[in-house]
């Protein structure tokens, strides 16, 4: 590798980032401008933010690793992570444009008319967003020193640095702009080398896998250890159902115009992630080919990076190779940006006086952390961690959304039983896999990939709290269901809708 090449690259992707970055301020001036872009991001532009901030580390090294180390049953978390969009899409996306919310707990408060649940609710999204955060520093680390030899804190700190300024620039008007470029990148940056990998395969005469190989290819998730089919429908559950859980994603629909840009937007992020997807997979094969290696030295997530070099070679091979790691250091700017922006609206609104100033100091605060557990926590695999916040999303605030758009008898009891029964579990059962992991046996299993029980625990405490609490229904609550189902271009008062008298 030629580091002098590849460090160009990722001066380059910073660059620009803050370029961009630059412009947003020009265009930030209000509130609403720093946490919800004032409304008015189209849905091309915002699906193309949205794929630009989900398509992180995990997506752009993680999946490619997995594949590389356990085979095609690895393909569940691509389906996972965008068949949630479809689940969001049905169930909430509308719905939660039209509440008028700028942060999951303002949606919560908003719903049950409780203080408590929405401080609930904002601890979580807070740490959440510190989970996803944490895996995002670790990999860059590990990008910088792959391909300069630079120490591991070198790459957090340049990521750390770059997101601070940009969301202190313009907020989420400004990583708007950002994201939207980087969708683009990271989708070149993995899609030109894949022509030129491909076509060094068939020079090869196309070898294909060894009959060893073919043995463990379909090996369930979790590889040789026992309960893998258990691991792996709990980790479908996560993804499917921790998609409309990530503040980091909702937050994004929370700045379209209106319920039906919203749901435009969720229909061509469908599109633009299905077409990333297929690319991960191609690295991940060829790696089973090239770069086993990397597997036996428990460096897997370094694939995508390491296979132009193996099978391209020269001048071309460097150039491809730096392609893709500005594609990866675009992966960690986005979502690590979209992430920072969701935690600090939390931290600035319910911690701090809220306004433009505190937003700033939260957004501070918001990356000083991860980047702190990242340095100082064991590097686990980057599509592990983000799969236990997936879960955790997917105990806490995918049962929140679902029942508080959808069922009116939800009660503040309620929510709160949910959150800290689901919620309170999963993020026990990922602390434990972080810090004194890994566990075997059964127990490993249920900790590693806990969705699968936290979930509908979350939901039957909402449910039966709810049901044994009714006088606790807020009372404004039919007010606020036809505001969340009511089309926009109907109005209520001039009388397009009206109640069906009984």
């Amino acid at each position: 590798m030629n580091p002098a090449l590849q460090m160009g690259a990722v001066v380059a992707v910073v660059s620009a980032a803050l370029l961009i970055g630059v412009f947003g301020l020009r265009v930030s001036r209000t509130t609403s401008d720093f946490y919800v872009a004032s409304r008015t991001v189209s849905p091309l532009w915002n699906a193309s933010a949205i794929g630009g901030e989900y398509l992180s580390a995990a997506s752009f090294l993680g999946i490619a690793g997995l594949i590389l180390a356990y085979g095609a049953d690895m393909l569940w978390l691509p389906v996972g992570w965008t068949g949630g969009y479809l689940v969001l899409l049905v169930l909430i996306s509308a719905p939660l444009r039209r509440s008028g919310a700028y942060t999951l707990p303002d949606f919560a408060e908003a719903r049950l008319a409780s203080m408590v649940v929405r401080r609930t609710a904002g601890v979580l999204v807070v740490l959440i967003g510190w989970l996803y955060l944490m895996p995002q520093f670790q990999s860059a680390g590990l990008v910088l020193r792959t391909v300069t030899g630079a120490p591991v804190w070198a790459g957090a700190l340049l990521v750390a640095v770059v997101v601070v300024v940009n969301v202190l620039s313009g907020g989420m008007r400004s990583i708007t702009f950002v994201q939207a470029f980087q969708y683009w990148l990271k989708l070149t940056a993995l899609a030109a080398p894949v022509i030129f990998l491909l076509a060094a395969w068939r020079r090869d005469g196309a070898p294909g896998l060894t009959p060893e190989d073919l043995a463990t290819w379909a090996v369930p998730l979790a590889g040789e250890r026992d309960y893998g089919v258990y691991s792996t429908y709990s980790l479908i559950l996560a993804t499917f159902l921790g998609t409309m859980g990530l503040p980091h994603v909702l937050v994004r629909f929370y700045t379209n115009p209106d319920g039906r840009a919203a749901r435009r937007t969720t229909l061509v992020v469908l599109v633009l992630l299905g077409a990333f997807y297929l690319l991960p997979a191609i690295y991940g094969a060829l790696g089973r080919i090239y770069a086993g290696d990397l597997a036996a030295g428990g460096r897997t997530d370094a694939v995508v990076l390491t296979l132009p070099g193996r099978l391209v070679g020269g001048t071309l091979g460097e150039l491809l190779t730096a392609l893709v790691t500005a594609g990866a250091f675009a992966a960690f700017l986005s979502t690590c940006s979209g992430l920072t922006v969701s935690v600090a609206g939390v931290i600035g609104q319910d911690l701090l006086r809220g306004g433009v100033r505190s937003f700033r100091v939260a957004a501070v605060l918001a990356v000083l952390v991860p980047l702190g557990l990242a340095l100082s926590a064991r590097s686990l695999p980057v599509a592990d961690v983000v799969g236990l916040a997936f879960a955790v999303a997917a105990s806490s605030f995918c049962p929140l959304l679902v029942l508080g758009i959808w069922w009116r008898r939800l009660t503040d009891a309620g929510a709160m039983a949910g959150l800290v029964c689901g919620g309170g579990l999963a993020s026990a059962a990922v602390i434990a896999t972080i810090v004194g992991g890994p566990y075997e046996g059964l127990l490993g299993a249920l900790l590693a990939q806990p969705a699968a029980w936290t979930v509908p625990v979350a939901f039957m405490a909402m449910v039966g709290v709810s049901l044994l609490t009714p006088a606790r229904v807020p009372p404004g609550v039919a007010r606020i269901m036809v505001r969340l189902h009511t089309p926009e271009t109907l109005d209520v008062d001039r009388g397009d809708w009206r109640p069906r008298r009984t």
